[in-house]
């Protein structure tokens, strides 16, 4: 299996340009935004079939897009939906349209660089976003996933299972393409797998991916530390959901066998090991598992 490296973006096999829209899918958009002048494609993320930043002339915007017949469709209308709540943390979504047998969502765009989880300065601009959106207040007529539903099917204990329950908004995907690092702070983009639950949740699923980009799982939970939420969560908590999380990873590598799974499945196991080891016997420096993107 080849080595994951962070010059090797994900992107969706399906994938496709602006120019492949059917033209009343591009009229559609045009009809709000004005007339487009150049579009560039994003070269990231697994699911979106279409990912452009569109100029047009008084300002740059972002469109992302799926078939309108795709099961994952939902997605968009839960991206639509979430916008008003998490802008400014993420971005302002400016228009939902459907056309052309197409499902778009236009944002606006935010100018950055995606997150180098090997850099210091983009894990404390993570931190300080995670932290940030731990301040808000969840909205409880919107639709999200529920922690206990998503996680507690890994597991067989009730009292367990009932440790993910609360009332936080979770981003929950913490793939360094979905943090954006601008001039002044960290952005969250790519909202679909948001979740309400335990607000400690976030920071856990955040260490899988510290993991996979290199860093030990005794250096990934001092960063997860920096988030205030991380400290509401006791040992058992962390024990438990680092089994449940590795549970998910390893039915995701299962569902989509790549080589980002199996890393990212294998980074949540090495944390579920470190989770579950005595303290005495945790490794600070387990250099010969360290994984890297």
């Amino acid at each position: 299996m080849s080595r994951v490296t962070v010059d090797r973006a994900q992107t969706s096999a399906h994938r496709r340009s602006w120019e492949d829209l059917p033209d009343e899918a591009r009229t559609a958009v045009e009809a709000v935004t004005g007339r487009i002048r150049c579009s560039t494609p994003v070269i990231a993320g697994f699911s979106a079939h279409l990912a452009e930043i569109i100029d047009v002339g008084a300002e740059r915007l972002f469109v992302k897009g799926l078939r309108a017949g795709d099961p994952e469709v939902w997605s968009q209308q839960r991206e639509a939906e979430l916008g008003r709540y998490v802008h400014p943390i993420g971005p302002q979504v400016r228009w939902h349209l459907t056309a052309g047998g197409w499902d778009l969502v236009v944002f606006d765009y935010i100018p950055g660089h995606f997150a180098d989880y090997r850099s210091d300065a983009d894990l404390a601009e993570t931190a300080a976003a995670m932290t940030a959106l731990g301040r808000l207040r969840c909205p409880q007529q919107q639709r999200l996933q529920d922690a206990v539903h998503r996680w507690g099917s890994y597991l067989t204990d009730t009292d367990d299972v009932l440790r993910f329950g609360g009332d936080a908004l979770l981003h929950t995907d913490w793939n360094y393409s979905n943090v954006l690092i601008t001039d002044g702070d960290a952005r969250l983009v790519d909202w679909p797998w948001a979740t309400r639950g335990a607000p400690w949740i976030d920071p856990c699923c955040w260490i899988v991916w510290l993991v996979f980009a290199g860093r030990t799982p005794a250096e990934a939970e001092q960063w997860a530390a920096r988030v205030p939420a991380w400290h509401a969560a006791t040992d058992r908590d962390l024990e438990v959901f680092a089994t449940a999380l590795a549970a998910e990873w390893t039915s995701t590598a299962h569902r989509n066998p790549n080589e980002w799974t199996y890393s990212l499945r294998d980074a949540a196991r090495q944390w579920m090991t470190y989770r579950w080891a005595p303290e005495s016997d945790r490794p600070l420096n387990p250099a010969a598992h360290r994984w890297h993107y």
